[in-house]
């Protein structure tokens, strides 16, 4: 079964070569629609797991050209593929402690990274300190499509090793329990978007139809979405 460890010894690249690189500028369109939305205007970004680190990568060309960037990840193999991305002011790290020490951000990033996470509300604690801004990505893997189709579930798993499972609720419920002030959501739709595989490509238009006329019902019922979420 996945476990923490799958990051750290190359088991998370094969079973997801490019480390999810191919989704990235997708993500970013996202990432820049709500920040466009609250005239946030960051200096200083962090990522925390960075993956690959394609995110920051195509950010930064978005971006004014003195913003600075730093991506963090507990996985060497995926420090690795980031090094090719690195530049003046595009840096990554193995972990916080081989960055400048004690550094506050204009924003911090946690981009599908929460689920992954053993102790996530104890992760979520931590950000809140390290940023003015927070922006947090969230896959809702809880939805009644996903519920009935046990073997999707368990074959999903398998692919993408999630330890905890969301719904719109329960994400929001952990983030104000933690004293977050949202200041904008949205759902991003990925599976309409991007969709990864036939079956998903069979149900993008059944979500579209259903989102473009009731977006909770289309997130509970069908699934295939995630959580954009700024907070202070």
């Amino acid at each position: 079964m996945p476990g923490p460890y799958d990051y750290l010894d190359g088991t998370y690249l094969q079973q997801n070569p490019g480390w999810h690189v191919a989704d990235s500028p997708w993500k970013v369109q996202q990432i820049l629609r709500i920040l466009n939305r609250n005239q946030i205007v960051p200096r200083t970004i962090y990522e925390v797991g960075c993956g690959a680190g394609e995110i920051l990568r195509v950010l930064q060309q978005s971006l004014d050209a003195t913003c600075e960037l730093w991506g963090t990840d507990v996985s060497p193999v995926a420090i690795e593929l980031c090094r090719a991305r690195a530049n003046e002011r595009l840096h990554f790290a193995l972990s916080e402690d081989e960055m400048e020490g004690g550094k506050f951000y204009d924003l911090a990033m946690a981009i599908d990274v929460l689920a992954h996470v053993e102790d996530y509300r104890g992760f979520l604690r931590k950000l809140k300190s390290q940023a003015r801004y927070k922006l947090i990505h969230i896959p809702l893997d809880i939805s009644v499509q996903h519920v009935l189709r046990e073997k999707s579930m368990i074959r999903n798993r398998q692919h993408h090793p999630h330890l905890h499972y969301f719904s719109k609720r329960t994400a929001m419920f952990a983030l104000t329990d933690l004293g977050y002030e949202i200041i904008d959501w949205s759902y991003t739709p990925r599976m309409i978007d991007i969709p990864r595989h036939w079956r998903g490509r069979l149900l993008r238009l059944p979500r579209s139809i259903l989102f473009a006329l009731h977006r909770d019902l289309a997130v509970t019922v069908l699934g295939g979405f995630s959580l954009m979420v700024l907070a202070k």
